[in-house]
Order: C-alpha cells, then sequence, then structure tokens
C-alpha cells in the first residue's frame, strides 16, 4: 500500500481482492461520527458523485439497503495508541471505519481516501470511473499528539481562502495543528474593534523587498490584509470540524513595528520619534520594539482579551505570544526603560524581556490558556504551564524538557520550510541550508539524549514556514511541498533511529502521493528540480553552505 503516513499495521489480502462500491454506496454513521459523516459526503460526495444516503433514508438507496460505508466510535481502541487511533476494515461486505474518537475517526477516513486513489481529492467526478478498496484492515494511530506547522501570515499576507485550503492539505497529511504567525514588523493581519488602526495603519505597508535582505530589488506594489473577526470564526470552525488547532501569534514585545507605526505611544517614543514610523517595508529584526510600560500591557490585554474570544479554549488551548529576537538597543538608551528596571529590580534589559513574557504567562494562564513562545522566553525563568517553540536547535527544548515544560521541536536547521531544497542554481530566492526530503524524513523529533521523564514533555514538532520570499500561495506551495509529507509521517508514524529509516521505501509511495497532490492542485517541487515557472532568476536569496550545526 502506498499510504503516508505510513499506518502501524497493515493486513493485506493474499489473493489481492477487492472490494467495488455500486453507483450509490449507503453510509451507516453510528452515534458520534455525524461530523466525519458529513466530510465523508462533502469532500467524497464531490470527487464520486456519490451523495451517500442513510440507512433507511426515506425511499431512495438507503431505503432497507446494507451499508457499504460504516462509521463507528470505538473508545477501547485508544488502548495503547491513543485517543486519535482508528481501524479500518473492508472486505466483501464494504468498509467500517472504526475510531477511538472522532478525531481517529476523521484520519482513518483520510486513510480511505488516499486507498480510493487520486481522484478521489478531486472537486467533481471523472467519467466512467469506478471505485474499489483492497481486501484489507490498518489498524493506525500517531507517535505524537502535536503534528502542526506554522504558517507566517504576517510577511506575505495569504488570503483567508489560502489559509482554509492549508488547514484541508494539514488534515489530509493527519497533521493537527495549525500555528498562525499574525503580527510581526511587516503586518498585522487580525482585526482588533477596540484598536481598528492596526489593520487599518499596520495591516499594509507601500513596498517590500523583493528577494533576500540582501537583494536590492524591490515590489514596489503596496502589500497588504487582513482577516476580519468574522473570517477568524470561520477560519477556527474550519479546522476545528478537520480536528485541526489553531494557535495564534501575537508578537511581544519585539517584531512589532507594524503595531507601533498604528498606535506610535506603544513604542520607545523617548528615543525615537515613533509618529515617524511606518510598517516595515524590509526583512530582518527591526530595533523598533515595545516600551516596558503599565500602558502598553494595557493595550495588548485588550489586544488579548480579543483574541481569546475569537479562539476558544477548546480549539486553541495555546496562545503564542513570540518574545524572540527583540534588539535592546532602544531600552538601553531610554530614560523610562532604564527607570522600569530598576522598579522592577530585574537583570538589565534581558530581565526587562522576560518580564514582558511572565506578564502574559500569568495573565493568560489565568483565563484557563497556556502560553507558548519561541525558545528565547526560557532566559527569564516560566510558569508551570508555559510551553517552549524549540527553533534555534534543539537546545532550548532540551533545556526546558528537563526543566518540567512541555516542549514542541521545530529547529531551524531541521525543519525551516523557507531554507532551500537543493543547492541548484534554479532554486528560487535560495536561503539557509540545503534541507532535501530525505533530510526532513530523518529529522528526529526526541533528542537522544533527553532522559526518559524529559522526553515525555516532548509534545511533537512543527514544520516552520516563513514567508519574506514567498510572495504568493504557489510559491508556499513549491516551499512545502513535498517536504512537509515527509515531515508528516515523522511526527505521525512510529519510527526507528533517523539514519535506521528506509527513505527508499518512503520515496517508492511518494511515486503515488505526487498525484495526490496534484488532483488537489498542489505546486510542488518536482522530483527532477523546478519548473520554469517555479525559478526566479536574478533574484538574489542567501544560502548558507555546508552541514547545519546540530545545536
Amino acid at each position: 500500500m502506498d499510504l503516508i503516513p505510513a499506518p502501524r499495521a497493515v493486513l493485506l489480502d493474499e489473493d489481492g481482492r477487492r472490494f467495488v462500491f455500486g453507483p450509490e454506496p449507503v453510509l451507516d454513521a453510528g452515534p458520534g461520527t455525524g461530523s466525519v459523516a458529513r466530510w465523508l459526503r462533502r469532500e467524497l460526495g464531490a470527487a464520486t458523485g456519490w451523495e451517500l444516503p442513510g440507512v433507511g433514508a426515506g425511499t431512495g438507496a438507503g431505503a432497507g439497503a446494507v451499508a457499504q460505508l460504516r462509521l463507528r466510535v470505538d473508545p477501547d481502541l485508544a488502548d495503547g495508541r491513543g485517543p486519535e487511533s482508528y481501524r479500518i476494515d473492508i472486505g466483501p461486505d464494504g468498509a467500517e471505519l472504526a475510531g477511538a474518537t472522532a478525531a481517529g475517526l476523521f484520519w482513518g477516513a483520510q486513510t480511505l481516501r488516499q486507498l480510493l486513489g487520486p481522484d478521489a481529492y478531486r472537486r467533481a467526478p471523472l467519467p466512467g470511473r469506478t471505485w474499489s478498496l483492497p481486501y484489507a484492515s490498518v489498524v493506525d494511530g500517531p507517535r505524537f499528539g502535536w503534528r502542526g506547522m506554522m504558517l507566517d501570515v504576517a510577511r506575505h499576507f495569504m488570503p483567508k481562502d489560502g489559509v482554509l485550503r492549508y488547514i484541508d492539505l494539514l488534515a489530509a497529511h493527519k497533521l493537527n495543528v495549525l500555528h498562525l504567525h499574525l503580527t510581526d514588523d511587516q503586518g498585522w493581519r487580525i482585526e482588533i474593534e477596540r484598536y481598528p488602526r492596526l489593520t487599518e495603519v499596520g495591516g499594509w505597508r507601500p513596498r517590500s523587498r523583493w528577494g533576500h535582505r540582501a537583494s536590492p530589488l524591490w515590489n514596489e506594489t503596496p502589500h497588504g490584509g487582513f482577516y476580519t473577526q468574522d473570517d477568524i470564526r470561520e477560519i477556527v470552525a474550519y479546522a476545528a470540524e478537520r480536528h485541526v488547532r489553531v494557535v495564534p501569534e501575537i508578537d511581544v514585545p519585539g517584531h512589532s513595528q507594524a503595531a507601533i507605526a498604528a498606535y506610535p505611544e506603544l513604542g520607545n517614543t523617548d528615543v525615537v520619534d515613533t509618529a515617524a514610523l511606518g510598517v516595515w517595508d524590509d526583512w530582518g529584526i527591526t530595533e523598533n520594539v515595545l516600551a516596558p510600560t503599565e500602558a502598553v500591557l494595557r493595550f495588548y490585554e485588550g489586544v488579548f482579551e480579543e483574541v481569546l474570544e475569537l479562539f476558544p479554549v477548546e480549539v486553541s488551548p495555546f496562545v503564542h505570544v513570540g518574545g524572540d529576537e527583540c534588539p535592546k538597543v532602544q531600552w538601553k538608551a531610554s530614560a523610562v526603560a532604564q527607570e522600569r528596571i530598576r522598579e522592577l529590580g530585574v537583570d538589565g534589559e534581558e530581565g526587562l524581556q522576560a518580564w514582558f513574557v511572565r506578564h502574559f504567562d500569568g495573565w493568560l494562564a489565568a483565563r484557563g490558556r497556556r502560553l507558548i513562545g519561541w525558545d528565547e522566553i526560557l532566559e527569564g525563568g516560566l510558569a508551570d504551564g508555559a510551553a517552549v517553540s524549540s527553533w534555534r536547535g534543539c537546545a532550548g527544548g532540551i533545556a526546558a524538557a528537563e526543566a518540567g515544560h512541555d516542549v514542541v521541536m521545530c529547529p531551524e536547521q531541521q525543519v525551516y520550510l523557507d531554507h532551500r531544497q537543493a543547492d541548484g542554481v534554479d532554486e528560487p530566492m535560495p536561503i539557509g541550508y540545503v534541507r532535501t526530503l530525505e533530510d526532513v524524513y530523518r529529522f528526529e523529533p526526541v533528542p537522544p539524549k533527553l532522559s526518559t521523564e524529559a522526553a515525555a514533555h516532548v509534545l511533537g514538532a512543527q514544520a516552520n514556514v516563513w514567508t519574506e520570499v514567498m510572495e504568493n500561495r504557489d510559491r508556499v506551495d513549491y516551499q512545502v511541498f513535498p517536504r512537509l509529507v515527509a515531515f508528516a509521517e515523522v511526527v505521525w508514524s512510529w519510527q526507528p533511529a533517523p539514519e535506521e529509516r528506509d527513505f527508499a521505501w518512503f520515496e517508492g509511495r511518494m511515486a503515488a502521493h505526487y498525484a495526490r497532490l496534484a488532483a488537489q492542485g498542489v505546486d510542488y517541487r518536482p522530483p527532477g528540480g523546478p519548473l520554469p515557472r517555479q525559478r526566479r532568476p536574478g533574484v538574489a536569496g542567501r544560502p548558507i553552505e555546508g552541514t547545519p550545526p546540530n545545536v
């Protein structure tokens, strides 16, 4: 079977028999399976033309018929395999899908779709197409509970429909977390009703650097956009129906120039004319950071109050506060910041940054949420419930896990999908180390040096997609796929040590999976390199040579 991610156990019929569906299959949806039944009718129905009537439904195909597709929730399946486990049994009377929970059943439905073939991903049925499944049993469940992708919509805005599409692509690969990077120096992408200038002003920039920040080229087209609150509600609800959690990120205290451009009083007004600042049009790290004042804390509490309402705790138990890459130049020169350091009794400017993060750690915890931030937040100490995204390598994650904090592994050197995929001259805007499909396949989220107790704090991993050099959806597709497919297998499937993984087996299964991606309209990087239209000749990147350090 060419299933991706590879399931735990597959038993195929020795004689190669197949169950062939008739023109109007009947669906028997047991208690608790309604959302999966709706998804099957909508998604499989579009590709096959099936209406999938329920057993005994009216006077049509379902009246008195035997169901060829049967859905069940069976909590006993969780034993030893977890709440997202599922089982599929296919034989002469059709297919039965059972999940330990509705989420497990949904992942089973994704496997069923793969078994039906690439055309099951189309939006309309092809003429003359028949549908069948191999006689088989599949028993499966994930290795990690956090299987995610971070999408940066701040540097280059992705319209709402593109985000919904990526939720479907994550779900198709059994990934269950979408981390949305919503604010940065280059744009503020979420409507906050009490602070309308955040999107009126902060949502737009006059131009953008074309290529890496070392490039001399500019795209003079103004760039921007934002999600209304109803857009966010739609995104969250769409994700929830597909068992994908959404983690919103509001960056503090650095990466905040777009917010300062909208509300200059948020910046360090005693050292910078913040009223003259605009939304930043370049890449990199700007020195314009938030002022460490009570007024700024109150402002962002107002922001987070609206964020919590838009991202309910059932879908978004974690809220990301960034906390990374905060230059201290302005704080060193600011009399206000220096007085604040003395008042708080913290250890200089580094302590001031830690105070900022700890404030929101406690504020979120008091409201039933968990703070998560980039690994710099470790430097000032964290409350017990806070978690860490380990991006500068695995060292931050190791330190956090050994200290008893939950960790999501996302090291830049391994799973930053904006890094180039090959060393060829045709790679578009090449940045970072070469991270091939095989490199991603051999990524291991749990460092071997972790103790058993600390390893239990590794929630999972996510691949990060920063969009400075990805100006549209097709460029994002090119950088993300097919490497996200390898990543999905890493975080779902139970793997041997990296050097023992059978990449040739995975590559063989990818031959079938490329057809699934194509049917979904994914503009992936072909195995032989970029197509002519995928290249960006003459636009500078910043490739880094050699093997990335293991830090």
